[in-house]
């Protein structure tokens, strides 16, 4: 990982992110979320630093592996996961799912992100975010299906006019016959899903693996009596929510609402 090697030889060369910031143009904070994986080098930071640092050229080797990345560091194996995947089961309870999103509303999010991201760092996030569904239009197409909070399509992040847009791309995503969405509603008494979010995802060869999103990055479970757990829950969760034709009616009514 890119992030991780440049701490490496930063710390080895006993500069710090300040010092390092200012020979590359970068700000402190700005060093610091190349390190975390946050945001990919830009510029000529990568060549800078490596002669700085003293790296002999291993940051520039570990730079190129970077150019044709579209991900946050902490994403890239599941993203690699997801583009070959059979079957993709998503349940989201605070926005619609990257997959799902139009272009303004996945925009909107970028532009929540604290600390801020640099106006070119959010149009590559919307850019890698468009290409990731791709994955819908793949053949031969996996089976992917959606369980969203109901909050999910009344909160109007980047304003009532983004979020009707967003309601009408689900709207014809889910017209497609290897897309399923379904919503749960607030009036539900018992949750299955109370724990947070999850991905599972099942490969060509029929293995099964959960991904798990936090604050920091994600993990993957594939191992048992955690991984039939997550399936366990993500089908009551199914069986909690309204079914696709409930779902749709109740989308098309907050669209039309707005």
């Amino acid at each position: 990982m890119f992030g991780s090697l440049l701490r490496f030889f930063r710390e080895r060369a006993g500069m710090t992110q300040e010092g390092l910031g200012g020979q590359v143009g970068y700000s402190k904070s700005q060093v610091a979320m190349v390190e975390r994986g946050e945001r990919p080098p830009k510029g000529r930071l990568v060549a800078i630093a490596d002669e700085a640092l003293g790296a002999q050229g291993a940051l520039l080797t570990a730079g190129k592996q970077l150019q044709t990345s579209r991900f946050p560091t902490w994403f890239e194996d599941y993203a690699e996961l997801e583009a070959k995947a059979a079957a993709i089961s998503m349940y989201a309870n605070h926005v619609v799912p990257g997959m799902l999103q139009a272009e303004g509303y996945a925009r909107a999010i970028f532009n929540c992100h604290c600390p801020p991201l640099e106006d070119d760092e959010v149009e590559a996030r919307v850019s890698a975010r468009l290409e990731r569904q791709k994955v819908l239009q793949r053949k031969p197409a996996p089976l992917v299906d959606f369980v969203l909070e109901e909050h999910t399509l009344t909160r109007p992040l980047g304003g009532p006019a983004t979020l009707k847009e967003q309601l009408s791309h689900m709207l014809e995503l889910g017209q497609q016959r290897n897309v399923g969405i379904q919503v749960m509603p607030h009036n539900r008494e018992v949750h299955a899903g109370l724990n947070g979010p999850m991905i599972l995802v099942e490969t060509a060869e029929r293995d099964r693996l959960a991904y798990v999103e936090g604050p920091g990055g994600g993990y993957f479970v594939d191992q048992q009596p955690n991984l039939g757990d997550l399936f366990a829950q993500y089908g009551i969760l199914r069986a909690q929510a309204l079914s696709p034709e409930e779902s749709t009616k109740l989308i098309e009514r907050v669209a039309d609402a707005l």
